[in-house]
Protein backbone atom coordinates (compact mmCIF):
# COMPACT_ATOMS: atom_id res chain seq x y z
CA UNK A 1 0.00 0.00 0.00
CA UNK A 2 1.52 3.60 -0.88
CA UNK A 3 2.08 6.13 1.99
CA UNK A 4 2.02 9.27 2.72
CA UNK A 5 6.18 8.87 3.09
CA UNK A 6 6.46 6.70 0.20
CA UNK A 7 4.46 7.59 -2.96
CA UNK A 8 3.57 5.59 -5.90
CA UNK A 9 6.32 5.20 -8.29
CA UNK A 10 5.43 7.59 -11.68
CA UNK A 11 4.70 4.53 -14.20
CA UNK A 12 3.13 2.57 -11.62
CA UNK A 13 0.20 0.98 -12.56
CA UNK A 14 -3.25 2.76 -11.93
CA UNK A 15 -5.32 1.48 -8.91
CA UNK A 16 -8.64 -0.14 -9.47
CA UNK A 17 -11.37 1.37 -7.21
CA UNK A 18 -14.73 2.17 -7.23
CA UNK A 19 -15.61 5.42 -8.41
CA UNK A 20 -17.45 7.11 -5.54
CA UNK A 21 -20.96 8.54 -5.69
CA UNK A 22 -21.37 12.10 -6.86
CA UNK A 23 -22.52 14.53 -4.16
CA UNK A 24 -25.67 17.09 -4.82
CA UNK A 25 -24.47 19.97 -7.64
CA UNK A 26 -24.30 22.80 -5.00
CA UNK A 27 -21.63 21.05 -3.12
CA UNK A 28 -19.32 20.56 -5.95
CA UNK A 29 -19.22 24.58 -6.29
CA UNK A 30 -15.85 25.63 -5.31
CA UNK A 31 -13.49 24.86 -8.15
CA UNK A 32 -14.84 27.28 -10.97
CA UNK A 33 -14.96 29.88 -8.14
CA UNK A 34 -11.60 29.54 -7.84
CA UNK A 35 -11.30 29.44 -11.38
CA UNK A 36 -12.54 32.39 -12.32
CA UNK A 37 -11.69 34.48 -9.33
CA UNK A 38 -7.97 34.13 -10.74
CA UNK A 39 -8.80 34.69 -13.88
CA UNK A 40 -11.77 37.72 -13.61
CA UNK A 41 -8.68 40.15 -12.81
CA UNK A 42 -6.51 41.75 -15.44
CA UNK A 43 -8.30 40.65 -18.52
CA UNK A 44 -11.43 42.10 -17.33
CA UNK A 45 -10.54 45.23 -15.56
CA UNK A 46 -6.99 46.27 -17.79
CA UNK A 47 -6.44 44.04 -21.01
CA UNK A 48 -9.44 44.03 -21.98
CA UNK A 49 -11.21 47.30 -21.34
CA UNK A 50 -8.13 48.71 -22.91
CA UNK A 51 -8.33 46.93 -26.19
CA UNK A 52 -12.02 48.08 -26.63
CA UNK A 53 -11.23 51.53 -25.67
CA UNK A 54 -8.70 51.26 -28.62
CA UNK A 55 -10.44 49.02 -31.19
CA UNK A 56 -14.29 49.22 -30.54
CA UNK A 57 -16.83 47.25 -29.08
CA UNK A 58 -16.77 45.02 -32.21
CA UNK A 59 -13.69 43.37 -30.64
CA UNK A 60 -16.06 41.59 -28.05
CA UNK A 61 -16.65 38.91 -30.38
CA UNK A 62 -13.00 37.26 -30.21
CA UNK A 63 -13.37 37.86 -25.87
CA UNK A 64 -16.76 35.81 -26.27
CA UNK A 65 -15.09 32.71 -28.47
CA UNK A 66 -12.00 32.80 -26.25
CA UNK A 67 -14.10 32.09 -23.17
CA UNK A 68 -16.23 29.50 -24.99
CA UNK A 69 -12.97 27.60 -25.87
CA UNK A 70 -11.14 28.00 -22.76
CA UNK A 71 -14.39 26.43 -21.15
CA UNK A 72 -14.50 23.16 -23.31
CA UNK A 73 -10.43 23.29 -22.54
CA UNK A 74 -11.19 23.21 -19.30
CA UNK A 75 -14.01 20.54 -18.99
CA UNK A 76 -11.06 18.11 -20.88
CA UNK A 77 -8.65 18.85 -18.04
CA UNK A 78 -11.00 18.22 -15.77
CA UNK A 79 -12.14 15.05 -17.61
CA UNK A 80 -8.70 13.63 -16.74
CA UNK A 81 -8.95 14.01 -13.43
CA UNK A 82 -11.87 12.74 -12.82
CA UNK A 83 -11.40 9.28 -14.06
CA UNK A 84 -8.15 9.10 -13.07
CA UNK A 85 -7.57 10.99 -9.24
CA UNK A 86 -3.99 12.21 -11.19
CA UNK A 87 -3.11 16.00 -12.56
CA UNK A 88 -2.87 16.49 -16.24
CA UNK A 89 0.42 17.47 -15.75
CA UNK A 90 1.63 14.24 -14.40
CA UNK A 91 -0.39 12.85 -16.98
CA UNK A 92 1.49 14.29 -19.32
CA UNK A 93 4.94 13.40 -17.96
CA UNK A 94 4.41 10.01 -17.86
CA UNK A 95 5.34 9.95 -21.37
CA UNK A 96 8.20 12.39 -21.11
CA UNK A 97 9.17 14.50 -18.15
CA UNK A 98 10.46 17.13 -20.16
CA UNK A 99 6.61 17.64 -20.33
CA UNK A 100 6.88 18.49 -17.17
CA UNK A 101 9.67 20.68 -17.00
CA UNK A 102 8.51 22.65 -19.55
CA UNK A 103 4.95 23.34 -18.05
CA UNK A 104 7.27 24.55 -14.79
CA UNK A 105 9.30 26.53 -16.53
CA UNK A 106 6.27 28.14 -18.72
CA UNK A 107 4.29 28.59 -14.93
CA UNK A 108 7.63 30.22 -13.68
CA UNK A 109 7.90 33.09 -16.53
CA UNK A 110 4.14 33.33 -16.62
CA UNK A 111 3.48 34.13 -12.85
CA UNK A 112 7.08 35.33 -11.89
CA UNK A 113 6.50 38.58 -13.13
CA UNK A 114 3.69 40.24 -10.69
CA UNK A 115 1.68 42.55 -12.94
CA UNK A 116 -1.50 41.69 -11.35
CA UNK A 117 -0.54 42.44 -7.74
CA UNK A 118 1.32 45.77 -8.95
CA UNK A 119 -1.71 46.83 -10.39
CA UNK A 120 -3.36 46.30 -7.59
CA UNK A 121 -1.00 48.50 -5.66
CA UNK A 122 -1.31 51.06 -8.26
CA UNK A 123 -5.08 51.52 -8.05
CA UNK A 124 -4.64 51.48 -4.28
CA UNK A 125 -2.20 54.48 -4.88
CA UNK A 126 -4.90 56.36 -6.81
CA UNK A 127 -7.68 55.40 -4.46
CA UNK A 128 -5.44 57.03 -1.30
CA UNK A 129 -4.09 59.61 -3.34
CA UNK A 130 -0.21 58.30 -3.90
CA UNK A 131 1.76 56.06 -1.71
CA UNK A 132 5.13 54.00 -3.28
CA UNK A 133 3.40 51.05 -5.19
CA UNK A 134 6.01 48.89 -5.79
CA UNK A 135 6.91 48.65 -1.82
CA UNK A 136 3.19 48.68 -1.35
CA UNK A 137 3.16 45.34 -3.53
CA UNK A 138 6.20 43.58 -1.97
CA UNK A 139 4.08 43.82 1.02
CA UNK A 140 1.05 42.09 -0.04
CA UNK A 141 3.09 39.65 -1.55
CA UNK A 142 4.47 38.77 2.02
CA UNK A 143 1.03 38.72 3.46
CA UNK A 144 -0.53 36.29 0.45
CA UNK A 145 2.47 34.26 1.36
CA UNK A 146 2.12 33.63 4.45
CA UNK A 147 -1.52 32.87 4.77
CA UNK A 148 -1.30 30.53 2.23
CA UNK A 149 1.66 28.94 4.37
CA UNK A 150 -0.55 28.58 7.61
CA UNK A 151 -3.42 27.83 5.81
CA UNK A 152 -4.28 24.21 7.51
CA UNK A 153 -6.24 23.06 4.23
CA UNK A 154 -4.82 25.23 1.25
CA UNK A 155 -8.08 24.55 -0.94
CA UNK A 156 -10.39 26.14 1.48
CA UNK A 157 -8.58 29.23 1.84
CA UNK A 158 -7.88 29.66 -1.68
CA UNK A 159 -12.11 29.13 -2.29
CA UNK A 160 -13.02 31.42 0.68
CA UNK A 161 -10.90 34.30 -0.94
CA UNK A 162 -12.09 33.89 -4.33
CA UNK A 163 -15.77 33.56 -3.16
CA UNK A 164 -15.72 37.47 -1.34
CA UNK A 165 -13.77 38.17 -4.77
CA UNK A 166 -16.38 36.83 -7.16
CA UNK A 167 -19.77 38.30 -4.90
CA UNK A 168 -17.94 41.91 -4.76
CA UNK A 169 -17.57 41.67 -8.74
CA UNK A 170 -20.72 40.47 -9.49
CA UNK A 171 -22.43 43.29 -6.51
CA UNK A 172 -20.45 46.20 -8.40
CA UNK A 173 -21.44 44.40 -12.07
CA UNK A 174 -24.95 44.38 -10.95
CA UNK A 175 -24.74 48.38 -10.11
CA UNK A 176 -22.91 49.63 -13.15
CA UNK A 177 -26.06 47.87 -15.04
CA UNK A 178 -28.71 49.93 -13.26
CA UNK A 179 -26.95 53.03 -12.52
CA UNK A 180 -24.49 53.66 -15.52
CA UNK A 181 -24.14 51.46 -18.69
CA UNK A 182 -26.94 53.20 -21.11
CA UNK A 183 -29.47 51.78 -23.59
CA UNK A 184 -27.50 53.33 -26.35
CA UNK A 185 -24.14 51.33 -24.89
CA UNK A 186 -26.25 47.58 -25.05
CA UNK A 187 -27.70 48.16 -28.50
CA UNK A 188 -23.82 49.03 -29.80
CA UNK A 189 -22.42 46.28 -28.14
CA UNK A 190 -24.72 43.88 -29.58
CA UNK A 191 -24.35 45.18 -33.31
CA UNK A 192 -20.63 45.28 -33.09
CA UNK A 193 -20.13 42.09 -31.27
CA UNK A 194 -22.23 40.48 -34.34
CA UNK A 195 -21.06 42.83 -37.76
CA UNK A 196 -17.45 42.23 -36.19
CA UNK A 197 -17.00 38.84 -36.09
CA UNK A 198 -13.88 37.93 -37.93
CA UNK A 199 -12.12 41.44 -38.26
CA UNK A 200 -9.22 42.83 -36.51
CA UNK A 201 -9.40 46.71 -36.25
CA UNK A 202 -6.67 49.43 -36.89
CA UNK A 203 -4.24 50.08 -33.82
CA UNK A 204 -4.99 46.46 -32.43
CA UNK A 205 -1.77 44.53 -32.49
CA UNK A 206 -1.45 40.77 -32.58
CA UNK A 207 0.85 40.75 -29.44
CA UNK A 208 -2.38 42.87 -27.78
CA UNK A 209 -4.74 40.34 -28.82
CA UNK A 210 -2.93 37.57 -27.88
CA UNK A 211 -2.63 39.37 -24.22
CA UNK A 212 -5.96 39.74 -24.72
CA UNK A 213 -6.69 35.97 -25.05
CA UNK A 214 -4.60 34.61 -22.46
CA UNK A 215 -6.22 37.12 -20.13
CA UNK A 216 -9.86 36.63 -21.43
CA UNK A 217 -10.92 34.21 -18.33
CA UNK A 218 -8.01 32.02 -17.40
CA UNK A 219 -5.24 31.22 -19.20
CA UNK A 220 -1.75 29.50 -19.65
CA UNK A 221 -0.75 27.22 -16.68
CA UNK A 222 -3.79 28.44 -14.58
CA UNK A 223 -6.12 26.17 -16.49
CA UNK A 224 -3.92 23.19 -15.84
CA UNK A 225 -4.55 23.62 -11.90
CA UNK A 226 -8.29 22.82 -12.62
CA UNK A 227 -7.08 19.42 -11.63
CA UNK A 228 -5.59 20.15 -8.48
CA UNK A 229 -8.45 22.02 -7.22
CA UNK A 230 -11.10 19.68 -8.31
CA UNK A 231 -8.87 16.85 -6.94
CA UNK A 232 -8.85 18.88 -3.17
CA UNK A 233 -12.54 19.37 -4.01
CA UNK A 234 -12.81 15.70 -3.89
CA UNK A 235 -14.32 15.08 -7.64
CA UNK A 236 -14.11 12.16 -9.15
CA UNK A 237 -11.47 9.65 -8.07
CA UNK A 238 -10.06 12.90 -6.64
CA UNK A 239 -11.60 11.43 -3.78
CA UNK A 240 -9.32 9.25 -3.23
CA UNK A 241 -6.51 11.11 -2.95
CA UNK A 242 -5.22 13.23 0.07
CA UNK A 243 -5.39 17.19 -0.22
CA UNK A 244 -2.95 19.90 -0.12
CA UNK A 245 -2.12 20.85 3.60
CA UNK A 246 0.69 23.48 5.06
CA UNK A 247 3.69 21.67 6.38
CA UNK A 248 3.27 23.90 9.15
CA UNK A 249 -0.30 22.97 10.53
CA UNK A 250 -0.48 19.80 9.06
CA UNK A 251 1.13 16.37 8.60
CA UNK A 252 -0.94 14.71 5.88
CA UNK A 253 0.62 14.29 3.10
CA UNK A 254 -0.94 14.98 -0.64
CA UNK A 255 -0.11 12.07 -2.85
CA UNK A 256 0.19 13.30 -5.92
CA UNK A 257 1.75 10.56 -7.40
CA UNK A 258 -1.50 8.29 -7.36
CA UNK A 259 -3.40 7.46 -10.79
CA UNK A 260 -6.67 5.49 -10.31
CA UNK A 261 -8.95 3.68 -12.40
CA UNK A 262 -12.50 2.02 -12.00
CA UNK A 263 -14.33 -0.96 -13.08
CA UNK A 264 -15.64 -0.17 -16.19
CA UNK A 265 -19.20 -2.05 -15.35
CA UNK A 266 -22.67 -0.33 -15.29
CA UNK A 267 -23.08 0.83 -11.61
CA UNK A 268 -19.61 2.35 -12.07
CA UNK A 269 -20.24 4.34 -15.71
CA UNK A 270 -23.37 5.39 -13.91
CA UNK A 271 -21.99 7.52 -11.80
CA UNK A 272 -19.16 8.84 -14.01
CA UNK A 273 -22.13 10.20 -16.46
CA UNK A 274 -23.79 11.99 -13.28
CA UNK A 275 -20.35 12.96 -12.32
CA UNK A 276 -19.36 13.98 -16.04
CA UNK A 277 -23.23 15.80 -16.12
CA UNK A 278 -22.50 18.02 -12.82
CA UNK A 279 -18.99 19.00 -13.33
CA UNK A 280 -19.80 20.36 -16.73
CA UNK A 281 -22.74 22.44 -15.44
CA UNK A 282 -20.62 23.62 -12.44
CA UNK A 283 -17.57 24.67 -14.41
CA UNK A 284 -20.15 26.68 -17.67
CA UNK A 285 -21.86 28.27 -14.96
CA UNK A 286 -19.17 29.15 -12.54
CA UNK A 287 -16.41 30.06 -15.28
CA UNK A 288 -17.86 30.07 -18.34
CA UNK A 289 -21.08 32.63 -17.86
CA UNK A 290 -19.74 34.66 -14.55
CA UNK A 291 -16.25 35.40 -16.72
CA UNK A 292 -18.75 36.31 -20.06
CA UNK A 293 -20.62 38.89 -18.06
CA UNK A 294 -17.55 40.48 -16.22
CA UNK A 295 -15.61 40.46 -19.48
CA UNK A 296 -18.74 42.01 -21.02
CA UNK A 297 -20.04 44.29 -18.63
CA UNK A 298 -16.88 45.70 -17.71
CA UNK A 299 -15.52 46.49 -21.48
CA UNK A 300 -19.04 48.23 -21.74
CA UNK A 301 -18.08 50.54 -18.78
CA UNK A 302 -14.83 51.36 -19.74
CA UNK A 303 -16.04 52.25 -23.34
CA UNK A 304 -18.86 54.25 -22.61
CA UNK A 305 -16.76 56.14 -19.56
CA UNK A 306 -13.50 56.99 -21.77
CA UNK A 307 -14.36 56.19 -25.69
CA UNK A 308 -13.23 59.67 -27.49
CA UNK A 309 -11.59 61.45 -24.20
CA UNK A 310 -8.16 62.92 -24.52
CA UNK A 311 -5.41 61.71 -22.59
CA UNK A 312 -6.61 58.26 -22.51
CA UNK A 313 -3.13 56.09 -22.05
CA UNK A 314 -2.25 52.18 -22.91
CA UNK A 315 -1.13 52.09 -18.69
CA UNK A 316 -3.52 51.15 -15.89
CA UNK A 317 -3.89 55.21 -15.76
CA UNK A 318 -6.91 54.98 -17.44
CA UNK A 319 -8.25 53.41 -14.66
CA UNK A 320 -8.04 56.45 -12.84
CA UNK A 321 -9.69 59.00 -15.47
CA UNK A 322 -12.25 55.98 -15.11
CA UNK A 323 -13.16 56.35 -11.81
CA UNK A 324 -12.85 59.77 -11.78
CA UNK A 325 -15.80 60.03 -14.78
CA UNK A 326 -17.61 57.54 -12.71
CA UNK A 327 -17.24 59.65 -9.62
CA UNK A 328 -18.39 62.74 -11.42
CA UNK A 329 -21.60 61.91 -13.68
CA UNK A 330 -22.76 59.30 -11.10
CA UNK A 331 -21.57 60.34 -7.75
CA UNK A 332 -18.49 59.64 -5.44
CA UNK A 333 -19.53 56.92 -4.00
CA UNK A 334 -19.16 54.77 -7.03
CA UNK A 335 -15.22 55.87 -7.31
CA UNK A 336 -15.10 54.57 -4.55
CA UNK A 337 -17.00 51.05 -5.09
CA UNK A 338 -14.83 50.88 -8.42
CA UNK A 339 -11.30 51.16 -6.58
CA UNK A 340 -12.32 48.93 -3.96
CA UNK A 341 -13.32 46.25 -6.26
CA UNK A 342 -10.19 46.87 -8.40
CA UNK A 343 -7.31 46.55 -5.61
CA UNK A 344 -9.69 43.15 -4.11
CA UNK A 345 -10.22 41.31 -7.65
CA UNK A 346 -6.39 41.82 -8.58
CA UNK A 347 -4.92 41.09 -5.45
CA UNK A 348 -7.60 38.02 -5.30
CA UNK A 349 -6.27 36.91 -8.67
CA UNK A 350 -2.43 37.48 -7.34
CA UNK A 351 -3.09 34.89 -3.81
CA UNK A 352 -4.54 32.34 -6.72
CA UNK A 353 -1.24 32.86 -9.15
CA UNK A 354 1.12 32.04 -5.92
CA UNK A 355 -0.95 29.11 -5.45
CA UNK A 356 -1.01 28.09 -9.01
CA UNK A 357 2.95 27.84 -9.37
CA UNK A 358 2.94 26.29 -5.78
CA UNK A 359 0.63 23.32 -7.20
CA UNK A 360 2.47 22.68 -10.73
CA UNK A 361 6.10 23.22 -9.59
CA UNK A 362 5.34 20.72 -6.14
CA UNK A 363 3.01 17.94 -7.89
CA UNK A 364 5.72 17.39 -10.44
CA UNK A 365 8.88 17.76 -8.53
CA UNK A 366 7.97 15.61 -5.61
CA UNK A 367 6.35 12.71 -8.04
CA UNK A 368 9.48 12.87 -10.24
CA UNK A 369 12.56 13.47 -8.14
CA UNK A 370 11.71 13.07 -4.89
CA UNK A 371 8.93 10.28 -4.48
CA UNK A 372 11.60 8.77 -1.61
CA UNK A 373 12.35 11.40 0.05
CA UNK A 374 10.91 11.87 3.82
CA UNK A 375 11.49 15.53 4.16
CA UNK A 376 10.37 16.84 1.03
CA UNK A 377 6.80 16.24 1.16
CA UNK A 378 4.92 18.15 -1.25
CA UNK A 379 3.43 20.42 1.25
CA UNK A 380 7.11 21.94 1.62
CA UNK A 381 7.85 22.00 -2.00
CA UNK A 382 4.67 23.79 -2.37
CA UNK A 383 5.72 26.75 0.56
CA UNK A 384 9.07 26.49 -1.47
CA UNK A 385 7.83 27.57 -4.51
CA UNK A 386 5.76 30.07 -3.41
CA UNK A 387 8.21 31.67 -1.54
CA UNK A 388 10.64 31.71 -4.03
CA UNK A 389 7.92 33.33 -6.60
CA UNK A 390 7.78 36.36 -4.26
CA UNK A 391 11.34 37.02 -3.86
CA UNK A 392 11.58 36.47 -7.69
CA UNK A 393 8.45 38.87 -8.18
CA UNK A 394 10.33 41.53 -5.25
CA UNK A 395 13.39 41.42 -6.94
CA UNK A 396 12.37 42.16 -10.75
CA UNK A 397 9.88 45.02 -9.09
CA UNK A 398 12.29 46.33 -6.57
CA UNK A 399 14.98 46.16 -10.12
CA UNK A 400 13.04 48.91 -11.62
CA UNK A 401 10.89 46.77 -13.67
CA UNK A 402 7.38 48.13 -12.11
CA UNK A 403 4.95 48.79 -15.00
CA UNK A 404 1.91 46.85 -14.88
CA UNK A 405 1.38 46.67 -18.49
CA UNK A 406 4.32 45.45 -19.76
CA UNK A 407 4.61 43.11 -16.76
CA UNK A 408 0.70 41.88 -17.91
CA UNK A 409 1.48 41.51 -21.49
CA UNK A 410 4.43 39.21 -21.18
CA UNK A 411 2.12 37.10 -18.67
CA UNK A 412 -0.94 36.74 -21.05
CA UNK A 413 1.45 36.31 -24.04
CA UNK A 414 3.34 33.71 -22.55
CA UNK A 415 -0.39 32.29 -21.10
CA UNK A 416 -1.43 32.34 -24.61
CA UNK A 417 1.30 29.86 -26.11
CA UNK A 418 1.54 27.47 -23.60
CA UNK A 419 -2.54 27.20 -23.97
CA UNK A 420 -1.71 25.65 -27.51
CA UNK A 421 0.82 23.25 -26.51
CA UNK A 422 -1.32 21.67 -23.49
CA UNK A 423 -4.57 21.86 -25.67
CA UNK A 424 -2.73 19.37 -28.66
CA UNK A 425 -1.14 16.93 -25.55
CA UNK A 426 -4.75 17.12 -23.87
CA UNK A 427 -6.58 15.39 -26.98
CA UNK A 428 -3.34 12.69 -26.60
CA UNK A 429 -4.33 12.18 -23.05
CA UNK A 430 -7.74 11.94 -22.79
CA UNK A 431 -7.78 9.91 -26.48
CA UNK A 432 -5.04 7.10 -25.38
CA UNK A 433 -4.94 7.27 -21.44
CA UNK A 434 -8.62 7.11 -20.71
CA UNK A 435 -10.83 3.96 -21.05
CA UNK A 436 -13.07 3.89 -24.28
CA UNK A 437 -16.15 4.64 -22.39
CA UNK A 438 -15.48 7.92 -21.00
CA UNK A 439 -12.43 8.67 -23.62
CA UNK A 440 -12.86 12.17 -25.74
CA UNK A 441 -14.66 11.62 -28.72
CA UNK A 442 -16.96 12.75 -31.43
CA UNK A 443 -18.47 16.55 -31.56
CA UNK A 444 -15.43 17.11 -27.91
CA UNK A 445 -13.37 15.80 -29.95
CA UNK A 446 -13.56 17.92 -32.91
CA UNK A 447 -13.66 21.42 -30.81
CA UNK A 448 -10.54 20.57 -29.15
CA UNK A 449 -8.96 20.10 -32.59
CA UNK A 450 -10.52 23.87 -32.71
CA UNK A 451 -9.34 25.13 -30.18
CA UNK A 452 -5.71 24.07 -31.20
CA UNK A 453 -6.19 26.07 -34.54
CA UNK A 454 -7.47 28.89 -32.83
CA UNK A 455 -4.13 29.60 -30.59
CA UNK A 456 -2.29 28.64 -33.14
CA UNK A 457 -3.77 31.12 -35.73
CA UNK A 458 -3.57 33.84 -33.19
CA UNK A 459 0.29 32.98 -31.94
CA UNK A 460 1.74 32.48 -35.06
CA UNK A 461 0.72 35.75 -36.50
CA UNK A 462 2.08 37.34 -33.52
CA UNK A 463 5.42 35.54 -34.20
CA UNK A 464 5.33 36.54 -37.97
CA UNK A 465 4.33 39.97 -37.28
CA UNK A 466 7.20 40.32 -34.66
CA UNK A 467 9.69 38.90 -37.36
CA UNK A 468 8.59 40.59 -40.04
CA UNK A 469 8.56 44.45 -37.81
CA UNK A 470 12.22 43.59 -36.43
CA UNK A 471 14.37 41.84 -39.30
Amino acid sequence: MTTAEEPAPTHAPPRSLDLPEPPPLRRLVGPGIVAVGIGMAAGEIILWPHLITTGGLGLLWLALATLVIQTGINLEIERYTLATGQTVVAGFSRWWTGWGVLICLAAAFQYMWPGWATSGSTVLTYAVGGGDAVWITVAALVVMGALLTVSPVIYRTLEKVELVKVGATLFFLAVIVVAVISWRTWGQAAEETVTGVGRIPEGVTFTMLLGGLGAAGAGGVHNLVLSNWIRDKGYGMGAHVPRLVSPITRQTEAAGADRYTFPQDEANLARWRLWWRRANVEHIVSFGVVCLLSISLMSMLAYQTLSGRDGVTSDPSFLRTQAEVLGTETGRWLEILFYSVAVVSLWAASIGLLDIMGRVVSDFVRRTYLARSTFWTEGRLYVTAVWTEIVLGSAILLSGVDQPMSLLLISTCTASVVTLLYSALLIRLNRRDLPRAVRLRGGRLGFMVLAVGFYGFFATAMVVTQLRDNL
